[in-house]
């Protein structure tokens, strides 16, 4: 994992820190002393390869076969980074046969970027270090900095260390390591001109066109994965640092614009994981596995992946839901007992649904449904007429009533109200073995139609509904053992917490409606 760079710097376990407080930097840069602050080859290769690729189109003309050489020659070195020198040496991310190593080495040769052990012992110092003053091309320096000017100025400090040995042993990278003046003029220059040179006679063209001017757009492919590869996009897996993923800097890079997911899961051969996502790289990778010149290539587990995106997607949902307003939370609210709630409802219009009080003074007039839909629910539960026993109500509806609460029913439920005339014929209704059960069903309608009226419509806690009865024939029913839940009012109802927790509401047990 790499550092922040907002670590503390007090903090003595930083690692970061250790290596910064034992290593003194140079002194910062002063225009007085830019001849010797210049790191001159660097910026002579950087200079002068526009200009003469300029002169050459200026005054070369540019056949259709040279041009085409140009682009095929622009993506083989191009792959020579990003395939080589990147994903294969930097990251391990598979393993290459000799022959599809030696022909990476030479391509990275022909882009003229450094040594492939200076240039992976670098990167792995971008990874390790990412965005602090040990990453030596760190997005936190600027754009520019991170583009091209750690090339062309002495960078203040040196990378930070990291483990090299497995490139020491690679006698691929230390054939080129030491060879690599005459391996860079040969494949960067040499060759590309040969090609047009023999193949059709432009041998002009083939150094302006497909040496030079090629080279100073792998150049600056390379250059954006520094440098917008930070900037543009998105943080698709993790914000903690700078890379981002982006079509066009893929489409610029060669498929190494995915850059976020690329810091995340480092050891990846991909560095884009959809279908549809421009990475030339990864498919290069893959195809050379078909043909056996390469293999172990590595693949972080899907799960994971997903799980990295899902969390920012959680992350982004979290910020978004920041800037709305919600409902309060049953904690924060008031508790008022059954016949509290029924007072305070002949002052104004409050409805109980799903254990919550609600003023729907300011929605009445609004109503889609009318006004006299609610006037007749005032002062009653109207959870069974809102979930589907007058209307199922939608999302938007559930989210317009949160925000008309303004406290909680003791209990979360109406209580039963059972009339002692009434409670013989309920007991008899649940139990077709007493003897009352057999005048029970021979009840006229309009009786049972009383019942269903005087009986409060109630729902049980523990989401059973039914009616309740003392076990044996004739004991009856009372208030305390009994209630009846209307047909289809099985759904699941807020627990309320102890209410000892809504103490604090107004510092009273049952306080007043907000």
């Amino acid at each position: 994992m790499a550092n922040s760079a907002k670590v503390s710097a007090n903090d003595p376990d930083s690692f970061v820190n250790t290596v910064l407080a034992r290593e003194e930097p140079l002194p910062p840069f002063q225009w007085k002393n830019v001849l010797s602050e210049i790191q001159w080859i660097s910026f002579l290769a950087l200079t002068l390869t526009p200009l003469i690729a300029l002169y050459g189109l200026l005054t070369c003309p540019l056949q259709p076969r040279t041009l085409a050489w140009a682009v095929a020659y622009y993506f083989l070195t191009g792959l020579g980074i990003t395939g080589g020198y990147h994903r294969l040496w930097s990251h391990r991310a598979y393993t290459a046969s000799a022959p599809l190593q030696a022909f990476l080495i030479c391509m990275g040769s022909g882009a003229v970027q450094g040594s492939a052990h200076w240039w992976a012992r670098g990167h792995r110092s971008h990874h390790r270090y990412t965005d602090t003053d040990l990453d030596p091309y760190g997005a936190h320096t600027g754009l520019a900095w991170a583009h091209m000017g750690w090339m062309v100025v002495k960078p203040r400090r040196k990378p930070g260390p990291v483990d090299t040995s497995d490139l020491k042993k690679n006698k691929f990278i230390q054939f080129q390591h030491k060879f690599y003046l005459p391996m860079i003029l040969f494949w960067g220059f040499v060759f590309p001109t040969l090609v047009a040179g023999l193949g059709w006679g432009d041998w002009a063209g083939g150094y302006y066109f497909a040496g030079v001017a090629r080279l100073v757009f792998v150049h600056h492919s390379t250059f954006c994965i520094n440098s917008l590869a930070h900037y543009l996009g998105e943080a698709s897996f993790d914000a903690r640092h700078s890379p981002r993923d982006n079509f066009i800097t893929a489409l610029a890079t060669i498929g190494e614009g995915y850059h976020n997911f690329h810091h995340e899961f480092p050891m990846d051969f991909r560095n884009a994981v959809r279908w549809y996502q421009y990475d030339p790289t990864k498919w290069f990778i893959w195809g050379m596995s078909k043909i056996g010149l390469a293999s172990n290539l590595k693949i972080f587990p899907d799960n994971e992946v997903r799980k990295g995106r899902l969390a920012m997607q959680l992350r982004e949902a979290h910020e978004q839901a920041r800037q709305l307003e919600w409902a309060r939370a049953a904690e924060n609210l008031p508790v008022l007992t059954w016949d509290d709630f029924e007072a305070e409802a002949k002052t104004r219009p409050l409805v109980a649904i799903h254990g919550f009080i609600h003023d729907v003074s300011k929605f009445m007039d609004e109503h889609p449904g009318g006004r006299a839909l609610i006037q007749t629910r005032i002062g009653r539960d109207a959870t069974t007429a809102f979930e589907g026993g007058v209307y199922e109500h939608s999302n938007a509806a559930h989210n317009l009533l949160s925000m008309m609460r303004v406290g909680v029913l003791s209990g979360g439920y109406e209580p039963a109200k059972v009339w002692p005339a009434k409670t013989m014929r309920g007991s008899a209704m649940a139990s077709s073995e007493t003897p009352e059960a057999t005048s029970a069903s021979s009840s006229s309608e309009s009786d049972l139609a009383e019942l269903h009226e005087h009986v409060a419509p109630t729902r049980d806690l523990d989401g059973q509904g039914a009616l309740r009865k003392r076990s044996g024939a004739g004991d009856g029913i009372t208030s305390d053992s009994a209630t009846y839940i209307p047909p289809g009012e099985a759904y699941r109802v807020v627990e309320r917490r102890k209410l000892e927790d809504n103490v604090k509401v107004r510092n009273t047990r049952y306080g007043k409606l907000l």
